[in-house]
């Protein structure tokens, strides 16, 4: 690694400011993090800046909903945002919004700067139209089947399912979001970025090892399938900027939401006496740029983000650092078992740097999602922090104190270990720099087994009772200590809290990197504090059940439930509901993977569903209609989010929705076999 000081510019992904952060959001920015705090600590110029994503139409609707302005509904989402950043030491140099001067300005200059080049162009659309609330639907404000792949419940713009991007016109069986209504098509101007202006730029970028493997393989797929025209504008009431010299036009989202890097980083540039904005951002800037980002939005970062930078002549990222999702013990965050934790949960029950180190444990250079296995969790931290690390400073420092005078001795005991935990640092930061956290843990907690091996080797315990010993006892703990200050030293971008308060232990400055190969000989200590507890499964247990929130529906359920067969039943004489109501059901396809009678029960078979990645136990009223043995395998239709009933069986889970008359003519809903469970029914 070169010792050249570096200038560099990173950012994350922009959260969105239309709700809290949670511990799936916290892996990119603890991610991010941990690489700017091992630049910093390397002696590089590097700076970390960020913001809230706040424009919008869920922006516009929330705050409407709540009944205050769009800005008074970012400034207290930003406040609680940043505030959970604070919470896990996520050190922004600085935290901006995209609604902001700034960004008013840097957008309509890359706007302005592509359209003069002829990167702009206008044409009408036909766009869906909500003729309820008689407004345009934003991409994210219509629902409905890809057009590619046929994955149910996709937005408007792109699908989650297969990574398609598309128009909205385009969805199948496309639904408001908004009002439940169905849309209609409706003229309109808008303007587009010509995206296959930079094909040949684009192509070349993205294969010049600006992206991770996996990642440019993928773009390959969006080359041969052509680069669309990209629509930047959306129809008014909008929450957003205009476009400069439009009719009452605004950029979309995605159009001003990248801008927010530069405008955050403008903004922090103006109120510092020594960062110029030019120097990180013209086109030929010798600084690095690199841009941390979920692998959710690739096609926006990779393709969009350094064609509209490169048509304005401003500089694109040296790479882009795509990252995968969170699971919870093997499965997608849940709220209903609790698992969907949101920042300020967790810190009301754990130690954020606990997060922060399993996190890293798990993390390496690729787009692989990471699982926080809790069981794990607690054994891991218990094990690796506090049982090996933080101990080594407690075994030795309360000798020092009452024996020594809280002074360690002015040599070392065993040099060539010293030396070996000093080599093995270049190593570790080869890791950081690569950001291959994992490996670079494994690195030191093996060098942690080391030194506590050392100890245990020397018994200053046992040395402590023998006559004359003290100068022996004085250079064992004296070592331990000096091992522990290399351990705590490669940890400090993980964990930084914990590091500041075993420099002010050990009576120094901040680490930095190149001081860590020269070890502290007569110096002086202060008196240890405990810097770590141990993990206890029931404050993990407390977290779920504070974060669990119940998925029952509402008292005006849109039809009768029978609690003896758990079959939803049409009632005749139920007063009308409104849409509204009926689009709080979560219906979702379900594959029978297990089928029993119950018994004592005249009607019921007892079936296991899997709902994608979950299987649900639901007692179903068709026993009468089906042999268990035949229903195995089969595709069927659920309520996904019935409040569990415990019933004289047992507990029901969801309900399964048939159709007929009732007894034998009664049949489970049956959808096609290209449908997967989990996916939701519209």
């Amino acid at each position: 690694m070169t010792d050249k000081k570096r200038k560099i510019l990173v950012t994350s992904a922009l959260p969105y400011a239309n709700g809290p952060i949670h511990i799936g959001h916290l892996v990119e920015y603890i991610q991010t993090d941990i690489w700017v705090r091992f630049q910093k600590m390397r002696g590089h110029e590097c700076h970390y800046v960020c913001a809230d994503d706040a424009h919008g139409t869920p922006i516009m609707l929330r705050a409407r909903q709540e009944g205050i302005t769009p800005e008074q509904l970012i400034e207290r989402v930003s406040k609680e945002h940043q505030a959970d950043f604070a919470g896990f030491a996520i050190d922004f140099d600085h935290y901006h919004s995209t609604h902001s001067d700034e960004n008013r300005e840097l957008s309509a200059l890359i706007y302005q700067r592509n359209r003069d080049a002829g990167h702009i162009r206008e044409r009408t659309i036909s766009q869906l139209y909500d003729p309820q609330e008689q407004m345009f639907l934003p991409d994210r404000f219509i629902k409905g089947a890809c057009p590619k792949c046929g994955a149910e419940d996709q937005y408007g713009d792109s699908c989650e399912n297969c990574g398609a991007t598309y128009a909205p016109t385009e969805l199948k069986n496309p639904q408001s979001a908004v009002s439940g209504a169905t849309p209609v098509e409706k003229d309109s101007l808008h303007y587009f970025f010509k995206l296959a202006d930079f094909e040949p730029m684009l192509k070349e970028w993205t294969c010049g090892g600006h992206l991770q493997a996996e990642v440019s393989n993928k773009l390959h797929e969006w080359f041969e399938a052509g680069l669309r025209e990209w629509d930047i504008s959306r129809d008014a009431p909008y929450f957003g900027f205009p476009i400069p010299d439009s009719d009452n036009k605004f950029f979309y989202v995605w159009m001003d939401a990248p801008v927010g890097y530069m405008a955050s980083f403008k903004y922090y540039c103006e109120h510092s006496d020594d960062v110029d904005f030019d120097s990180f951002w013209k086109s030929d800037s010798e600084a690095e740029l690199y841009h941390f980002i979920g692998k959710d939005i690739i096609y926006f970062h990779a393709l969009f983000w350094p064609a509209m930078l490169h048509g304005a002549h401003f500089r694109k990222p040296d790479a882009i650092f795509a990252h995968g999702f969170l699971t919870v013990d093997g499965k997608k965050m849940s709220k209903s078992r609790g698992t969907f934790i949101k920042a300020s949960s967790w810190l009301q029950h754990l130690n954020p740097e606990a997060l922060r180190y399993y996190f890293a444990a798990k993390l390496g250079a690729g787009v692989d999602d990471i699982d926080l296995n809790l069981d794990d969790f607690v054994a891991r931290i218990n094990s690796d922090l506090v049982g090996k690390v933080v101990n080594i400073a407690s075994r030795c420092a309360g000798f020092i104190k009452k024996r020594f005078d809280n002074r360690l001795a002015n040599y070392l005991d065993e040099p060539d270990l010293f030396n070996d935990f000093v080599l093995t640092g270049e190593a570790i930061a080869d890791d950081y720099e690569a950001r291959e956290f994992g490996h670079a843990l494994r690195k030191i907690m093996a060098l942690a087994d080391k030194a506590n091996q050392y100890i245990d080797d020397r018994k200053p315990w046992v040395i402590a009772k023998q006559e004359d010993s003290d100068e022996q006892l004085h250079a064992v703990c004296s070592m331990g200590i000096n091992l522990f200050r290399l351990l705590i030293g490669y940890l400090r971008p993980v964990l930084p809290q914990t590091a500041l308060a075993s420099e002010k232990f050990m009576n120094i400055h901040p680490l930095y990197w190149n001081a860590l190969p020269q070890p502290l000989l007569g110096h002086e200590i202060n008196k240890f504090k405990p810097l770590m507890t141990r993990v206890e499964s029931k404050q993990v247990e407390a977290m779920l059940e504070d974060s669990k929130e119940s998925l029952q529906a509402n008292d005006s359920a849109p039809a009768k439930i029978d609690a003896t067969d758990s079959i939803l039943q049409t009632d005749p004489i139920a007063d009308s509901i409104s849409f509204d109501d009926f689009a709080k059901l979560d219906l979702r396809i379900a594959r029978i993977v297990d089928a029993k009678t119950v018994e004592g029960a005249d009607k019921l078979l007892q079936l296991t569903l899997d709902i994608g990645g979950e299987t649900r136990n639901v007692f179903a009223g068709i026993k009468a209609a089906y042999e268990p043995h035949t229903l195995v395998g089969k595709l069927t239709v659920m309520v996904a989010n019935l409040a569990p009933r415990k019933m004289r069986f047992g507990l029901s889970e969801g309900m399964l929705l048939a159709a007929g008359p009732g007894g034998k003519d009664l049949w489970i809903l049956n959808p096609d076999e290209g449908a997967q469970p989990g996916m939701r029914v519209k």
